[in-house]
């Protein structure tokens, strides 16, 4: 059976593309002073520069929603808190409006997912009592809908001071997800000291934690902020696909299986994909296939002659040779995935450029990376 790595790299793309197209939009509401360092933090955290497209367009007398097209996020920003009492109401009654006609929507991508309240930890701010009262009185309005509320302190350095915050906020007894101490940025100090940035990661995981599974595609896609955590729901697509490449394997028709497995593992390939949320050219794709599956093809025609012999031979029968062509599919699809895994890995980490891979260089890594892998899971098997 000969491998088209041209046509199996165009169901990737193909399946890339509709994933994409089917990924929930995540929105996103951020309260906080003005100089809170809004914009810095999303910058921070998503892919595109996202805070960067404007001031987005009015939605209510107060609120703004920022959002860029093909982009699965849409932020909600309100004006800076130093606002007279009357106005703070108004921006609570309307962040509660937008909450209830997204919950009365029934549309998730209507709903409003996540709300920030942002406090800076430095330039000697302090959480008063007007914020903590706006706080109160948004959380006991918000006990039907419960939409997860974080407490993000940014510019938290030192953090000593941030800790003295967050015992702060936490005694409080709101009812709110987290309290979250950020460093978006490396912080310079008279080019004495450099304080490391920190806590954008552990952002994310409370956010991951927060929203339902429906999100946790777009969270992946859109987030920049922890390369963990992409490899957390990459390898769980991967063990998806394994799961599922196993059962194909008892495929009791001879020659068949090889010709099931491959929609399995262009899925995979497109769910790490969108996960990573990067650009990814078909002749990316081609290339990786042809280090992989293509010239490895030995993999996978080895797996269908010899699976499928065995299964021909009445005294082994079917059960034998569901076995081994079952366990041969899964270390096959879960070298193929975590090689693809490492391959973005490379790229995010600009080890790699996307473009290098279909060079003779590229694909000898992908090869070298890709033998390593069946290597290591034959020694699990």
């Amino acid at each position: 059976m000969e491998i088209n790595t041209d046509e199996i790299a165009q169901k990737c793309i193909d399946a890339i593309n509709e994933k994409l197209r089917n990924l929930k939009k995540l929105n996103i509401i951020i309260v906080g002073k003005s100089g809170v360092g809004k914009s810095t933090l999303i910058n921070s955290l998503f892919r595109g520069n996202f805070a960067e497209t404007g001031l987005g367009r009015p939605v209510t007398d107060e609120i703004r929603k920022i959002e860029k097209k093909d982009y699965p996020m849409a932020i909600y920003d309100t004006p800076g808190f130093e606002l007279s009492k009357g106005q703070q109401t108004k921006v609570k009654d309307e962040i509660l409006e937008l909450i209830n006609k997204g919950f009365a929507s029934k549309d998730i991508n209507d709903a409003i997912h996540c709300i920030w309240y942002c406090i800076n930890v430095g330039g000697n701010r302090t959480f008063d009592e007007t914020e903590i009262e706006w706080l109160r009185e948004l959380t006991e309005s918000n006990k039907i809908t419960q939409v997860p509320i974080i407490v993000v302190l940014t510019q938290s350095c030192p953090k000593s001071k941030a800790r003295e915050m967050k015992n702060l906020v936490e005694n409080e007894n709101l009812d709110i997800v987290k309290v979250v101490p950020v460093l978006a940025q490396d912080m310079d100090f008279d080019d004495e000291y450099i304080a490391k940035a920190y806590g954008l990661d552990r952002l994310i995981d409370i956010m991951s934690e927060s929203l339902p599974d429906e999100l946790q595609d777009t969270l992946q896609n859109v987030q920049k902020a922890s390369l963990e955590s992409k490899k957390k729901y990459s390898q769980a697509a991967v063990a998806m696909a394994v799961a599922a490449a196993f059962g194909e394997g008892f495929a009791p028709i001879p020659f068949s299986d090889a010709a099931i497995l491959v929609p399995t593992q262009v899925t995979m390939i497109a769910s790490i994909t969108t996960i990573f949320g990067m650009e990814i050219s078909k002749s990316v794709i081609t290339g990786f296939v042809s280090s992989t599956i293509g010239t490895a093809g030995a993999t996978v025609l080895g797996k269908t002659i010899v699976s499928n012999i065995i299964k021909l031979i009445p005294v082994v029968g079917t059960g034998a040779g569901g076995f081994i062509s079952g366990s041969t599919a899964s270390l096959l699809t879960t070298a193929l995935g975590e090689t693809y895994i490492k391959l973005m890995e490379m790229i995010y980490m600009e080890d790699l450029k996307s473009e290098d891979l279909y060079s003779e260089n590229g694909q000898e890594i992908m090869k070298k990376i890709f033998k390593e892998e069946l290597k290591k899971e034959r020694k699990t098997k």
